[in-house]
């Protein structure tokens, strides 16, 4: 057995790199490494970058030079952080010209270094140099035929082939040819698992697919495999994530298998909830609306890339939509489940967008009612399509536009969490906290069918005068929205579970 080492990771950007993470985690712990929380407790720093737009990519050098101001000067065996390792989205997107500007980064490691990360991490402990990859097209690796890409020798982060025998505990038996090991790095209720990697789409302002390569989707086994394995983790909620959910089967043969793996996820074992991200408005199809709003434990929580609402700002972008089609989807969704929760981005101050344009996203936004808004101000990303437009926005426009927009989501989703009050909902329970004032009682705060991790608020459930509520983290509450305070909410739980502990199951 090598010797035993010590390894952080530090993790920034969305949820797919998450899971990316926990792969990572899942191959060093099967070879020996030992796992720790904190960078300054680690031989090792591993930070798992973004490199998605300009701020995120400004996270991770500072998430970087971080760890290495805790780079010991010292020799081996002080406990000291001795080396800081970049990989992720940023360090695949640019490499070498990463390294190069970043010295304080003693390695930068590809998605082709990930299945053998401990081989490479050993190297850099020993004084060994590993040779940052120079980036390419990860596009052009992979065949343009979609039913050609299954086969294909190409490393995929969440796909990897792992062929490690006699486990640690906690770790994930390979669960077919193509999935991966993974180990938690947390033990919350919920957990994200990749659906597919890739995209095939072209939008004109998004570089994801030149360092993600073309859309390739995990079997339907590794899946159910993998989720089984975190029902038996403890987690309750599994999130599917990917860079397009909808595409899903179109590389095995059916581009509707995701309706048909919905109601295989919900029957697993310890899976009380399962949510669907990131969808692309264009690709939703009738049967796949009927599955995430009338199947039992699937929530009917849309998380739509709708992007924009202006037609000819789509068209410039290289989508498809405008606020009429849009509003029509939302009628859909709504006249099927009239709670469902939705959420979006939106880029204001692309090139070429007008103040009719600008006006046009505002009576969208103002319409649609959405649970959650996301704005973001247009910059150039290298190597996209948008980067040599040539009718740019000055950045004070784009400035101002950004905070006009914000501004009007910031009352939208307040409108729209008032509307919630008087619903009833179930609570998945992620935390307890003690209540202000009163002594011995807590408040369980946690999140309704509508509201995706991290991204979309929380709900924070009190007890009513008749008893104390002390769920378990992990428990489901049935509860009554008096309250909206911002995008959060306030619930009160109902009388069945008050001084209960309510587990899973409707």
């Amino acid at each position: 057995m090598p010797e035993r080492r010590t390894v952080a990771l530090v993790t920034l950007g969305c949820a797919r790199n998450e899971v990316d993470s926990e792969e990572l985690a899942g191959r060093l712990a099967a070879d020996g490494w030992e796992l720790v929380d904190d960078a300054a407790d680690a031989e090792v720093a591993v930070v798992n970058t973004c490199g998605f737009v300009e701020a995120a990519k400004k996270d991770s050098v500072d998430a970087l030079l971080e760890a290495s101001e805790l780079k010991s000067a010292a020799g081996e065996g002080t406990g000291g952080t001795r080396a800081v390792v970049a990989v992720g989205c940023m360090a695949e997107r640019y490499g070498k010209e990463l390294a190069d500007a970043l010295p304080e980064a003693d390695a930068v490691l590809g998605f082709d270094d990930y299945a053998d990360i401990s081989e490479r991490l050993r190297t850099i402990l020993s004084g060994g140099v590993h040779a940052p990859h120079v980036p390419r097209d990860r596009r052009k690796l992979l065949p343009i035929s979609p039913a050609d890409r299954q086969g294909a020798d190409v490393a995929l982060p969440g796909h990897g082939a792992a062929a490690i025998t006699d486990l640690p505990a906690g770790v994930a038996p390979a669960s077919g040819p193509r999935a991966p090991l993974r180990r938690r790095l947390g033990g919350g209720p919920v957990a994200s698992v990749k659906l597919a990697s890739g995209c095939d789409r072209r939008c004109t302002f998004c570089a994801i697919p030149s360092f993600r390569g073309s859309f390739v989707s995990r079997r339907p086994a590794d899946v159910l495999a993998e989720v089984r394995w975190l029902g038996e983790q403890g987690v309750r909620e599994i999130m599917l994530v990917s860079e397009n959910n909808t595409s899903y089967g179109k590389d095995l043969g059916d581009i509707r298998l995701l309706e048909t793996l919905l109601p295989e996820l919900a029957a697993v074992d310890g899976i009380e909830r399962v949510r669907v991200s990131y969808l692309q408005p264009a690709e939703m199809r009738p049967g796949l609306i009927d599955v995430l709003t009338g199947t039992d434990k699937v929530v009917p929580y849309f998380d739509l890339s709708f992007q924009h609402s202006a037609p000819q700002v789509l068209r410039a972008m290289r989508r498809f939509g405008d606020t009429e089609r849009f509003l029509d989807l939302l009628d859909t969704i709504r006249g099927k489940a009239p709670l469902a929760g939705v959420r979006s981005n939106f880029i204001v101050g692309f090139p070429g967008e007008t103040e009719a344009d600008v006006a046009e996203l505002e009576r969208f936004l103002t319409a649609a009612r959405l649970d959650a808004i996301g704005v973001f101000g247009y910059s150039d990303e290298d190597g996209t399509e948008a980067a040599g437009y040539a009718d740019k926005n000055p950045a004070e426009v784009v400035a101002e536009r950004l905070a006009r927009v914000t501004q009007l989501a910031e009352e939208l989703i307040g409108q729209r969490a008032e509307e919630r009050v008087g619903e009833r909902t179930r609570v998945l329970v992620e935390s307890l906290e003690p209540e202000d004032g009163v002594e011995g009682d807590v408040v369980a705060v946690g999140r309704g069918e509508h509201q995706a991790p991290e991204t979309d608020g929380q709900i924070l459930v009190t007890a009513p005068d008749t008893g104390a509520l002390v769920p378990p983290v992990g428990g489901f509450v049935d509860a009554e929205i008096v309250a909206a305070e911002g995008v959060d909410l306030v619930a009160v739980a109902l009388p069945a579970v008050v001084g209960t502990a309510a587990g899973g199951g409707r």
